[in-house]
């Protein structure tokens, strides 16, 4: 593999240059000034492709689909060194986890997608620069691909089309998704479930002349995340998203880390009052105690594959500030045991303890019973898996899914007995309003 270093572009302005050759992949870190964002990845032409069938596909295809030239030059100073992106959808996570949907697939939405990517645009925010890596094709060398893309990137910018206004529709009227928040406290309070992560989704038909990328762009201003990521299939499947939350991050050593996400409150344009708010939520103990349950399921997780005494709670209850949200968020990080590779970790944890609830496996199965449809992408798991065995990943939360005849937006919160139904549909529409908003 070759790398070369590209005269700097903003990775928007890259995205918008880049957009229409599908598929592609931009892995966005679009929060400006947020630590947690400073590294921001473009990869387009995928060697081989992966619809997933089954969730278990996918550690035989990162072996069979890898490039030839995989060696990562030692000036490439990202921590993506070419490999797979994509997603693994909620449903296939549960399919791994030993527990059956009842719902319908969502149409037109495949379990799980991933690409093989040897062509990758690399930004890091703080130092400006922008790197290019690639390898070699047969009958087109790394060189000659990196000629052509620095090519493509010198064709001026056109402004994304407008994006018409989407017929937003909720599934559940407010009053039916407060009775069924009311039905999982009955069985926090018959012992089924300690706490159950409920959501539920709006749908609009897809317009015609709807652009995603147009979309994304939109998005990524309204909500600037960490993990925002556009996944561009090229067969009318796209991800939009603006995700705050990591689910596991992985070293090329084995050292694992994970940061859950419970705990809500809004922002306020106001500096005092939305230093109250973030303080209100460090210290209220339904967030806390619906925190540390989810910290709890996530080291019982880790423990799994982990050298045993290596798992830790570094953080508990930290509060990060997001563009509409506060969250609680703690982390647990561990050691993989030798010889368990990155597709097993993400395929063994998920879907994520967040997204689920505690015990997870009846959680999965309470929300099942009470959510409307299958989930689909959401609260699945975005991730790159690199050729050295290093892995990054998040929950698929705050984003719309498309297919080619509709789009999806789902949202909800962890529901534990001392929950108000009241209060987490405001909690949910909170979440939604990015995404529903229309400019």
């Amino acid at each position: 593999m070759l790398c070369r270093e590209f005269a700097w572009i903003e990775p928007a302005t890259a995205f918008q240059v880049l957009a229409a050759h599908a598929p592609l992949v931009f892995l966005d870190s679009a929060a400006t000034g947020d630590p947690r964002a400073t590294t921001s990845y473009l990869a387009l032409e995928p060697r081989a492709v992966l619809r997933l069938n089954q969730a278990a596909d996918l550690s035989l295809w990162l072996n069979t689909a890898r490039p030839t030239d995989d060696t990562c030059p030692a000036d490439w100073p990202f921590p993506f060194k070419g490999g797979a992106i994509g997603w693994l959808g909620y449903e296939a996570g549960m399919t791994q986890a030993g527990v059956r949907s009842r719902h319908s697939p969502v149409p037109g939405l495949p379990p799980g997608w991933f690409g093989m990517f040897d062509l990758v645009l690399g930004f890091d925010h703080a130092s400006r620069r922008c790197l290019a890596l690639a390898a070699s094709r047969p009958g087109q060398s790394a060189e000659a691909r990196l000629v052509a893309l620095a090519d493509r990137l010198t064709i001026p910018a056109k402004p994304f089309p407008v994006l018409p206004r989407l017929d937003w529709q909720p599934e559940l009227s407010r009053a039916v998704y407060e009775a069924k928040v009311q039905r999982l406290r009955g069985y926090i309070a018959s012992g089924d479930v300690y706490q159950a992560n409920f959501t539920t989704r709006f749908i609009s038909p897809r317009p015609p002349g709807f652009n995603a990328a147009s979309c994304h762009a939109a998005l990524r201003i309204r909500s600037p995340a960490p993990f925002a990521a556009f996944i561009e299939t090229g067969e009318g499947v796209t991800l939009c998203g603006a995700s705050p939350e990591r689910f596991l991050r992985l070293g090329p050593t084995g050292r694992v880390e994970t940061r859950p996400i419970k705990g809500t409150a809004p922002r306020h344009p106001d500096p005092a009052r939305d230093k109250v708010s973030a303080a209100a939520l460090h210290e209220n103990p339904k967030e806390r105690a619906e925190n540390l349950m989810i910290t709890d399921l996530l080291r019982n997780d880790l423990g799994q594959l982990c050298e045993i005494g290596s798992v830790q709670v570094p953080e508990l209850f930290t509060v990060e500030s997001f563009a509409q949200t506060h969250h609680l968020v703690s982390a647990v990080s561990g050691q993989l045991r030798p010889g368990v590779s990155a597709a097993e970790l993400l395929l063994t944890c998920s879907p994520g303890g967040s997204i689920t609830g505690a015990p997870k496996r009846r959680a999965m199965q309470v929300i099942d019973e009470l959510e409307e449809t299958a989930r689909g992408a959401y609260c699945g798991n975005l991730a790159w898996i690199g050729l050295d065995g290093a892995m990054d990943s998040a929950i698929i939360i705050r984003t719309i899914t498309a297919t080619p005849d509709m789009l999806y937006a789902q949202a909800g919160g962890g529901i534990t007995w001392d929950s108000n139904p009241e209060s987490e549909y405001d909690e949910m529409m909170l979440k939604l309003s990015p995404l529903l908003a229309h400019d």
